[in-house]
């Protein structure tokens, strides 16, 4: 029960990498807000996982939907120990002087902006409370780009370093921020990024992951339990990457 008593905020928390993360913190002792855009699909997880969940339906590229999510946050938790930054986006993999405006702009609203936004609504009362943790979810293609998926990595390279800024700036005042890079996992964003589904793209996908398997949710939650946790009291600016050994 390493986050007993706590209140989290987990975006994209109703499938893949943050539903592993949202079941791992309830686990653990943790209130948890599924914060989603598929409403339904939060409502189902926070069924299954019982009071300690509450599904919200919440975009997180847009200001006032923000806002509003800090609101219920007020209400039902009345304060935030952690808050996970895991909703993200990518694009079908192509060349980079392909890729249209309006995937662009998505990949930059949802991967970076939200971010943003998480940062302007939470962070003054971690700060006056002299305590949190944040938790980007990030990527190794932020550290090890692939081809094809040029400013998808470029958006993950900026949490990176969005997360090593927010820690130096937040540490004074007791907030600590960090972030986890998973390789590519068994979530719906799997076929986006490898262009198509199929045993022979899987095959040569994982070959270059030294420990031959993807990352799964289980692993996601398990690092951020740890990260967002008490133990690791005097770790931030770290961005760990659960990837095994992808950025070797």
């Amino acid at each position: 029960m390493r986050l007993q008593g706590k209140t989290a905020i987990v975006t994209g928390g109703a499938s893949g990498f943050g539903a592993g993360i949202a079941r791992k913190f309830v686990a653990e002792g943790a209130q948890v807000l599924i914060a989603d855009l598929n409403i339904e699909l939060a409502e189902e997880l926070a069924h299954e996982l019982g009071e300690a969940a509450v599904p919200l339906a919440v975009n997180v590229a847009d200001n006032a939907s923000v806002q509003a999510m800090a609101k219920v946050i007020d209400q039902k938790f009345g304060t935030l120990d952690i808050l996970v930054n895991n909703a993200g986006v990518t694009h079908l993999p192509k060349p980079l002087d392909e890729v249209t405006d309006d995937e662009f702009d998505r990949i930059i609203s949802v991967n970076a902006r939200a971010i943003f936004l998480a940062a302007r609504h939470f962070v003054p009362a971690m700060k006056k409370a002299g305590q949190g943790a944040i938790l980007n979810v990030a990527s190794t293609g932020g550290v090890s780009p692939r081809p094809n998926l040029t400013w998808y990595n470029a958006s993950k390279g900026w949490a990176i370093t969005a997360t090593r800024g927010m820690a130096v700036e937040l540490a004074p005042f007791g907030v600590r921020v960090n972030a986890i890079n998973p390789v590519a996992g068994e979530t719906p964003l799997l076929k986006s990024f490898m262009g198509e589904d199929t045993p022979e793209v899987r095959a040569k996908f994982l070959s270059t992951i030294p420990l031959g398997r993807f990352s799964t949710p289980e692993d996601m939650g398990a690092a951020a339990c740890y990260l967002c946790s008490d133990e690791a009291s005097m770790v931030t600016g770290v961005c760990m990457e659960v990837d095994g050994g992808r950025c070797i």
